[in-house]
């Protein structure tokens, strides 16, 4: 799921929380281009050039790539799924 698929689903209900969750991914997407080791590694999931940013007040875990300038988000996940089958393909990148 990308971050406008998870504001859209969210906006059905409650387009307040919605508008939250986008700004909530955007700050962290600019601390995460700030401080590109800010997030936490997970090697059980992913390698470890791969970081992991929960975001406050959501479950959502942004997933994104440290080895570009900026570093690029990959996923916007929401925390309850079974996130090892959705990160399989990142050994691919």
């Amino acid at each position: 799921m990308d971050l406008r698929e998870a504001v859209a689903w969210i906006a059905r209900d409650d387009r307040g929380a919605a508008d939250r969750l986008r700004l909530a991914a955007n700050r962290a997407a600019v601390l995460i281009g700030q401080h590109a080791e800010l997030g936490h590694v997970r090697p059980e999931l992913a390698p470890e050039r791969f970081r992991f940013y929960v975001l406050r007040a959501f479950p959502y875990v942004l997933v994104y790539e440290t080895g570009l300038t900026p570093p690029r988000i990959l996923r916007v996940l929401h925390g309850a799924r079974e996130l090892a089958p959705l990160l399989a393909d990142l050994s691919e990148l």
